[in-house]
């Protein structure tokens, strides 16, 4: 048996294009067509428990694929996808030759034991059974260790790795490469289905045939032609076998991959939409299902930064799944917070130039060395900033606010300040600015990935990063203490951290100011102390 083999997965991965509609020329001309090219493996369609419709891809069982299979070749296998828990195996018969020689069982992370207890009854029937571990990502190393433990129980042809997301990157399947090669039965072929999210199917599939040409192991990549696949699509079957025929020693007929595409792909390529975009990179950036990528798109032609901020707001196993209800929520929640804040940037932009800015937090020692901090302001002819509380000893420029709870507490606490300064708002407070207010997009100087992302301090410095100022001091950035009214200059500022976990909230404010600063050229300087102060200087 070849090292090295070539699957083509055209008429199953692109089944979710066309709603596996091929019709019968197309099944049975790219069926020909791959044989005659020597392609190793053709994946013909899909188990389904329905019955089969005459022209698509899904089948109800092995016999229906015969009438599409024009001269079977016994160098060919021919094999259909189930997944795991849906496809009854009572409709499944004995093998009998004529048709499928394989199923491939495709399961999801966390379900590895049902999907290979599903495989060894197929194997009883006498067919080969090729194991699909979709979202391989997600597997811990002791989760790839006990993986490859459970398939040497059975056996299997081939275990699949599967970039279900397009999120990996070269360093992710060199690990879980290693793991399965060193754990696998030598015997087992590892297989590697990569999809384009982030346009690197094809140089990744040629790296995983280069780290097993490093082992004794068989290997087997997955292809289909011109890509096609559901969202960003899979690595080109025409690539591949002229990467394998130039580099590797193959000898795929490239002739009869160029007549298939001639022939059958052009169609597709002309009513149908699939490969790399901007939306399906999305997807691959955040582990997400591409159903929810399709739904936006779909319902509301979701732009691309309306996208990444919505996918970005969920949950990393909420983006795993689709939940059309939760999406939906979440763009409402987005789109209210949409205003167009172009002018309000170039206004600011504009004033904060070549401007040192202060920034005035909340923090105790904005008052206990208000004399120290102001003499500062007043040397240097700094743009004074209150960042989420209005404090008495300082005229601010501005008051910036993201917080409604905070919005209220200062206009209605010190309304006489309040009313004179000019506030910048963010969009999650309101959208229609009244007298002396800005407003800026939410979405513009947030970051998630923490608990408390929507840090005020953090943010303004996002915010003023955008508007390219040059250097920012802080003064009152001190850090939370266990009693909630040690922490603050005015004790009766309403909490925004109600569990009271303050060692845990100092410590991921840390961690985004450490992550702020490593993407920025701003210079920032303390002028009290914080703990937040590591090396920065302290005026």
């Amino acid at each position: 048996m070849k090292k090295i083999q070539l699957l083509d997965c055209t008429l199953r991965d692109g089944a979710y294009i066309v709603d596996a509609k091929f019709g019968v020329p197309a099944i049975k001309g790219i069926i020909k067509k791959l044989q005659d090219a020597d392609v190793d493996i053709i994946e013909c369609g899909w188990l389904k428990n329905t019955p089969h419709e005459e022209g698509t891809s899904f089948y109800h069982v092995p016999e229906d694929l015969e009438q599409y299979v024009q001269k079977r070749r016994e160098d060919t296998t021919y094999v259909a996808m189930i997944d795991w828990d849906r496809y009854d195996l009572q409709y499944l018969p004995q093998r009998d030759g004529k048709s499928l020689d394989a199923i491939r069982v495709v399961f999801p992370h966390g379900k590895h034991r049902e999907g290979i207890a599903v495989g060894k009854e197929i194997t009883k029937k006498g067919y080969q059974v090729f194991f699909q571990a979709a979202n391989t990502l997600a597997y811990s190393d002791e989760e790839l260790v006990e993986l490859a433990e459970e398939m040497n129980q059975i056996n299997p042809v081939a275990v699949s790795v599967v970039d279900t997301f397009g999120a990996m990157y070269q360093e992710d399947l060199e690990r879980i490469v290693h793991v399965l090669n060193e754990k696998l039965n030598p015997q087992i072929r590892l297989g590697f289905h990569s999809h384009n999210n982030q346009q690197l199917s094809f140089a990744l599939t040629m790296h995983f045939v280069e780290l097993l040409q490093r082992t004794d192991r068989g290997c087997i990549v997955d292809a289909s032609l011109c890509g096609m696949g559901r969202g960003a699509g899979n690595a080109t079957t025409e690539l591949v076998a002229n990467y394998l025929n130039l580099k590797q020693h193959c000898n795929y007929d490239m002739n009869q991959i160029m007549d298939a595409i001639d022939m059958y792909m052009q169609y597709f390529q002309e009513n149908y939409t699939w490969g790399y975009s901007t939306p399906y990179f999305i997807a691959g950036m955040y582990c997400c299902h591409v159903n929810n990528i399709a739904y936006l798109l779909k319902n509301h032609r979701t732009n691309a930064l309306d996208m990444r901020n919505i996918i970005e707001s969920l949950s990393p196993e909420e983006r795993r799944k689709y939940d059309y209800d939760l999406l939906e929520e979440k763009y409402l929640e987005n789109q209210n917070r949409i205003v167009d804040d172009d002018a309000v940037m170039e206004q600011l932009e504009h004033v904060l130039a070549n401007r040192e800015v202060v920034l005035i937090a909340p923090g105790k020692t904005s008052s206990t060395d208000w004399k120290q901090i102001t003499e500062y302001i007043q040397k240097t002819n700094a743009i004074v900033i209150g960042i989420n509380a209005i404090n008495p000893n300082y005229t601010f420029d501005y008051l910036y606010l993201m917080n409604t709870v905070r919005y209220n507490y200062a206009k209605e606490v010190y309304p006489k300040q309040f009313g004179e300064v000019q506030k910048i708002l963010l969009s999650n407070i309101k959208t229609s600015p009244e007298e002396k207010e800005m407003i800026v997009n939410f979405n513009r100087v947030i970051k998630r990935g923490w608990e408390h992302f929507d840090n005020a301090v953090i943010n303004a410095l996002r915010l003023l990063d955008k508007l390219h100022v040059q250097k920012v001091s802080l003064a009152g950035f001190d850090g939370f203490k266990h009693k909630y009214n040690e922490s603050y200059a005015d004790a009766a500022l309403p909490t925004l951290n109600p569990d009271n976990k303050w060692d845990e909230l100092n410590e991921e404010i840390n961690d985004m100011f450490q992550n702020f600063k490593a993407s920025s050229n701003m210079k920032i300087a303390f002028l009290t102390e914080s703990i937040f102060d590591h090396g920065e200087q302290t005026i």
